[in-house]
C-alpha cells in the first residue's frame, strides 16, 4: 500500500498517538507519523479523563475540592511526563529572551530553562490549578468531563500548527512526525469539537471558540519570531489553548 492509498483513520494510530503524547504502557508500532494526528484529542480524552476521574475520587474520599485539583493536575503531569510544561516553558524562554531566529531556536533547545520559562511555568500552573479548583467546586459532578474536553481541544489544537507552519528546525520531535495532512487534521478537529458538545453541552461553544482564537495567536506569534513551529511550540500551544478552555467552560 502506497502513501497515498494508506485510510485516513487506523484505530492504532490510538496507540501510536498515547505512545507519542503520554507514559502509559501501551505498546504501539509508531509507523504511521503524522497520519495519526487525528487520535491526538482521543489521547487527550484519555489523559484527561483519567485526571479527572482522580480528582473526582479525592472529592468522593472527603478532601478539599483545592486537592482535588491538585491531584488533577499532578495526574495529568505524571502521565505526560510534563512534555507540554516542559515545551511551555522552552517556548517562553526562547522566543522572549533571543534576539533574532537562531538565538530563540538555540535558546528553546537548551535543556536549562531560564527566568523567563520558570515565571511562565508557574503562572501557568497556578492558573490550572485555580481553574481545576474552581471547577470542583461549582461542580465536582461534571468536572471530569470538563477536564477531558479540555485535553482534548488543547491537543486537537497543535496539528493545526504542525499542518499550517513549517519545520523551525531540520530535526527534534515535531520533525521526525512530519507534517500531517489536512484531512487528518479536520478529522482531530471534529472529534474533539463532538466530543465538547456531548460532555459540555452549552458551554461546548465558547470553549471551541476560545480554543480557535489562542491557537490563531500562538500560531501567528511562532510564524513571526520564529518562522514556523517545533515541538516546544506545540507543547505551549496545548498549555495555552487548555487554559483559555477551562476559563471558558467557568465563565
Amino acid at each position: 500500500m502506497t502513501k497515498n492509498d494508506a485510510p485516513l483513520i487506523n484505530l492504532a494510530d490510538i496507540a501510536e498517538a498515547l505512545t507519542l503524547l503520554s507514559r502509559l504502557p501501551i505498546a504501539s508500532q509508531g509507523k504511521r507519523g503524522s497520519a495519526a494526528v487525528w487520535a491526538y484529542p482521543v489521547a487527550g480524552l484519555a489523559i484527561g479523563g483519567i485526571a479527572g476521574a482522580a480528582g473526582h475520587l479525592t472529592v468522593y474520599l472527603g478532601l478539599p475540592t483545592a486537592l482535588a485539583a491538585i491531584a488533577a493536575l499532578a495526574c495529568q503531569i505524571i502521565i505526560t511526563g510534563a512534555m507540554h510544561e516542559d515545551g511551555f516553558a522552552d517556548s517562553v524562554d526562547g522566543l522572549w529572551g533571543g534576539w533574532d531566529r537562531t538565538r530563540r531556536l538555540e535558546i528553546m533547545k537548551d535543556s536549562q530553562i531560564g527566568s523567563y520559562g520558570v515565571i511562565a511555568l508557574c503562572l501557568s500552573l497556578t492558573c490550572r490549578w485555580v481553574l481545576l479548583w474552581f471547577l470542583f467546586d461549582l461542580n465536582h459532578e461534571a468536572a471530569p468531563a470538563a477536564i477531558a474536553v479540555a485535553a482534548a481541544l488543547s491537543r486537537a489544537a497543535m496539528p493545526v500548527l504542525m499542518w499550517s507552519l513549517p519545520h523551525a528546525r531540520a530535526d527534534g520531535l515535531s520533525h521526525s512526525v512530519g507534517a500531517p495532512s489536512v484531512q487528518s487534521v479536520l478529522i482531530g478537529l471534529a472529534i474533539a469539537a463532538f466530543a465538547a458538545c456531548i460532555l459540555t453541552l452549552s458551554t461546548a461553544l465558547p470553549a471551541i471558540i476560545a480554543a480557535g482564537c489562542v491557537t490563531l495567536v500562538v500560531r501567528q506569534i511562532a510564524r513571526a519570531k520564529i518562522n514556523g513551529q517545533t515541538g516546544d511550540i506545540l507543547g505551549a500551544t496545548q498549555q495555552m489553548v487548555e487554559i483559555v478552555v477551562l476559563t471558558a467552560i467557568i465563565a
